[in-house]
């Protein structure tokens, strides 16, 4: 079956999101320790097939541009996953008049080069520093 984009209203931590953005690799992520039941901020969708819950993508809208993060879970990763959780976040990002996708690549990601290689091969571009990249969004 098809991967489905499911947009959370009123997103709240679970143990879902607990196993997959909570159990990703420590400095990858820089969010406060939730409880489950605890409102998250900004916009969470995640992606599902046949049920299972293989990620989940968020949006933060930052003066006019998206910051834009990830999360795969292990069973979903070198299916293209990734890849249409960016595609998703891209149509959000478009549809809400936003300018520039960008990701923040933290110094204390486990694999800095590989994921900005991963997120240039996908038309992200340096920023300002090292750490930014950023895509400009495509209006329909």
């Amino acid at each position: 079956m098809s991967l489905q984009w499911i947009h959370e209203q009123a997103p709240t931590w679970d143990e879902t999101k607990q196993s997959i953005v909570g159990g990703a690799a420590e400095g990858i992520f820089d969010l406060s320790k939730y409880s489950v039941g605890e409102m998250v901020p900004c916009e969470w969708w995640r992606v599902e097939r046949d049920g299972h819950v293989l990620g989940y993508g968020w949006l933060d809208s930052v003066f006019g541009d998206a910051e834009v993060l990830l999360a795969v879970d292990s069973d979903g990763r070198k299916q293209g996953v990734g890849t249409f959780i960016l595609d998703r976040l891209e149509e959000e990002a478009s549809a809400r008049g936003l300018n520039y996708m960008f990701n923040i690549v933290r110094p204390t990601h486990p694999d800095p080069a590989g994921v900005s290689a991963w997120l240039k091969q996908r038309g992200f571009e340096a920023g300002h520093d090292d750490q930014t990249l950023r895509r400009a969004v495509h209006h329909k």
